[in-house]
């Protein structure tokens, strides 16, 4: 029997009449053990969920995990009758940033990330095989579209191609797609205008596969070896492809070791 459990409560004990104050903690990756197939893990979460009144507050630092936990995680906060503040202090990447968006309010630590991508699987077999995984992924990623697209309000096909790009954001950049409504420890009386300059400046939206793609094209063209004359006519002369302006080959592999190590 399967009963590890990846969630936390706390429940802060008040004046009688202040409501209790209900915490959820969300440290490290979701349904860690097992959830799918699984009739206890699943049931146990529910059951805390339900066991007190109030509003509550879910605390997230993860890394995601399981999609089918957290489709049902998001869909019992959803349901949950008192209000649910999600806040992220360290990290809410894949499966974790779909039960971010059951918040009715969601709130981010002014040096937390969020990170969303395309579903991943394993498969074996013949070609049908690969065929019905490839559907079964589409289906997954349009379920999990489906949260994203309700929080957010933006259009399927842009959160679609950032989940392509497995896209990273920092709170600046998720509050501006709202995909978070806040940030954390940001008072509610700056200047409007304050704000919205602050967020141009510090707003950034991070493309793990992006870096890697253009990192492996620069490789490629300098130490590229092809072993034929019809290969080599498709390639030019390192001599002739002009200085890239911009970072070089040294500098993007340095920073893409730092953003292998975050993710």
């Amino acid at each position: 029997m399967k009963t590890k459990k990846f969630w936390n409560w706390t429940n802060q004990e008040q004046a009688e009449t202040t409501p209790a104050q209900r915490i959820l903690t969300l440290n490290g990756t979701i349904a860690e053990e097992s959830w799918f197939d699984d009739d206890v893990t699943p049931q146990l979460f529910k059951e805390d969920l339900m066991a007190g009144t109030g509003d509550v507050t879910v605390w997230i630092n993860s890394p995601g995990g399981d999609c089918i936990a957290a489709a049902q995680i998001y869909t019992m906060l959803k349901e949950y009758p008192g209000k649910v503040t999600v806040k992220i202090d360290g990290m809410a990447a894949s499966a974790a940033s779909v039960v971010a968006m059951a918040g009715d309010s969601v709130l981010m630590s002014p040096v937390s990330m969020m990170m969303i991508h395309n579903p991943a699987t394993g498969a074996w077999g013949d070609y049908t095989a690969m065929e019905q995984a490839i559907a079964m992924l589409d289906e997954v990623k349009e379920s999990i579209l489906n949260a994203y697209v309700i929080k957010s309000g933006q259009s399927r096909a842009k959160l679609s191609h950032l989940m392509d790009a497995e896209t990273w954001m920092n709170a600046n950049k998720a509050v501006e797609l709202g995909l978070a409504d806040g940030i954390l420890g940001q008072s509610d009386t700056e200047p409007a205008d304050d704000k919205a300059v602050d967020a141009s400046v510090a707003s950034v939206l991070f493309s793990s596969k992006s870096v890697e793609n253009a990192l492996m094209n620069k490789m490629a063209v300098k130490y590229g070896k092809p072993k034929t004359a019809a290969e080599q006519a498709h390639i030019p002369n390192p001599k002739d492809v002009p200085e890239d302006d911009g970072v070089s080959t040294t500098d993007l592999r340095e920073r893409l070791t730092v953003y292998e190590k975050m993710i």
